[in-house]
């Protein structure tokens, strides 16, 4: 039998459920399941587990943060793909996962642009090219005549094969036409630590992580490899002002559905993602981080894909890359 507390606790969320119907916007009849393709603690969960409680008051439902890490991400891709199209199950990506997989991988298992809706972009945070402190050079034209001089010589850290950092750099050596080494690490902070002890000279790496490293003075910023200046090192220009337009890399986190859910669960599920990004604690919570909040619309969040993906199968093709 149910208790007073019990029914009192139980009145926000059937209250909200009832005004969903009562305006005739799609309204979940279970709980709605975020599934993040990683481990608890990383920016995916981050942000899963901001926003649910606040999509949770808002939809009337439970939202349950469940992670299904491997494989990069395709373990929960594949699972989420093959999920019922309703508006009760959400992947909470990660941009490799959607753009990179597809390009590194013979057989990823799904396809990004056909198996799944997108819904928002969440966040985002640009990768930076940066130096050791004894490389020789301040700007982009300098680090490109420095890398001809060094004629090959020279080498380039990343958090793994088929990185965004990898493909971000290779990106940047095709459109100077210089040359470096790649020596892959497991993850940003051993490739960080080791440019900052010299075992390698150069890296496009992700800004949040390096910045502490350049306020310090151990590794110098060159350039951010987006449109935007990051905010966390406003001082730092970006590709597009070094005459470098479409050397672009990021990381970001999205929410996507399956393919054919319907457009009024999309459109619901869209407002109070994006409602539940922009409360103040959310906000503060991941700028903080050195995220930005970037709450798309759901066509944004295609074209983001459907460009990084096409970029990154040619820089694959380019640079060929394969995954062991």
């Amino acid at each position: 039998m149910l208790n007073r507390r019990s029914i009192l606790m139980g009145l926000p969320l059937a209250l909200a459920a009832s005004q969903a119907h009562a305006q005739g916007t799609w309204a979940p009849s279970r709980p709605v399941v975020l599934v993040v393709p990683f481990a608890p603690g990383g920016p995916n969960d981050l942000v899963a587990r901001l926003v649910a409680p606040a999509m949770q008051t808002a939809l009337g439902q439970n939202v349950v943060v469940e992670n299904r890490p491997g494989a990069t991400g395709a373990i929960a891709a594949r699972h989420v793909a093959a999920q019922p199209p309703d508006g009760h199950t959400l992947i909470v990506a990660a941009s490799g996962t959607m753009t990179i997989n597809p390009a590194v991988m013979s057989r990823p298992g799904y396809d990004p642009e056909k198996d799944f809706a997108p819904v928002s972009l969440a966040m985002s945070v640009p990768n930076m090219l940066v130096v050791n402190k004894d490389v020789p050079a301040t700007t982009v034209a300098e680090v490109v005549a420095w890398l001809k001089r060094e004629a090959g010589r020279a080498s380039y850290c990343s958090g793994g094969v088929g990185s965004t950092e990898q493909l971000g750099m290779e990106l940047f050596l095709k459109r100077t036409g210089t040359e470096a080494t790649h020596i892959p690490f497991p993850g940003g902070a051993p490739a960080v630590t080791a440019m900052i002890q010299g075992q390698v000279q150069i890296g496009i790496l992700n800004a949040a992580t390096v910045r502490p490293h350049v306020v310090s003075g151990a590794l110098r910023a060159i350039a951010i490899a987006g449109t935007k200046r990051f905010s966390g090192l406003p001082d730092v220009p970006t590709m597009v002002e070094a005459g470098l337009p479409d050397v672009l890399s990021a990381s970001w986190s999205a929410f996507l559905a399956p393919a054919g859910t319907p457009a009024p669960a999309i459109a619901r599920l869209h407002e109070v993602i994006v409602a539940a990004l922009r409360t103040p604690e959310t906000t503060q919570r991941l700028t903080a981080a050195g995220f930005t909040i970037d709450a798309s619309t759901p066509q944004e969040l295609g074209a983001t894909i459907s460009a990084e993906l096409a970029r990154w199968k040619q820089v694959v093709r380019d640079a060929n890359i394969q995954m062991n």
